[in-house]
């Protein structure tokens, strides 16, 4: 299976049974580690073979919107629970590609999630990884999903 095929169809699957959102993918582009803007981005390392980076980018409110449909509640500004969120969806989405790219589930191994968010921040693509990013679009905005793999 296609990897851009992997990553879609399991974003979609996590967003519609635990996120209670319907998410459309856009068309895969290769960011390339430009600043992003008022938002949080929520990394997980995969270390083995291959490596790279899974990364999950959104605006502030979009992730305040999903955190209040993951958790069902009503937040109105980012706090610790937005940023658990995110990387727990994060966290399951890396497992779904780790179990895409490594039946066995012996060759790769994933970090906890990283958070990462400001009024401007980056996050580097790695040397030597091919970088795929597909948009996603909810009714409440939309967002970036970014897989970076060793060559």
């Amino acid at each position: 299976m296609e990897i851009t095929q992997t990553i879609s169809e399991a974003t979609q699957e996590i967003f519609s049974s635990m996120v209670m959102l319907d998410t459309v993918a856009g068309n895969p582009f290769e960011r390339q580690g430009e600043p992003l803007h008022d938002g949080i981005s929520a990394t997980i390392a995969l270390e083995g073979e291959p490596s790279g980076l899974l990364a999950l980018h959104m605006s502030t409110q979009v992730a305040i919107e999903i955190t209040n449909y993951f958790l069902d509640i009503h937040l109105n500004e980012m706090d610790g629970d937005v940023h658990d969120s995110i990387g727990e969806i994060t966290n399951m989405l890396a497992g779904s590609i780790k179990s895409a790219l490594d039946p066995s589930g012996s060759n790769i191994q994933l970090s906890i999630p990283t958070c990462t968010y400001g009024d401007e921040y980056t996050i580097d693509v790695l040397p030597n990884t091919k970088n795929v990013t597909i948009p996603f679009y909810l009714d409440c905005g939309d967002f970036l999903v970014e897989l970076q793999l060793s060559c």
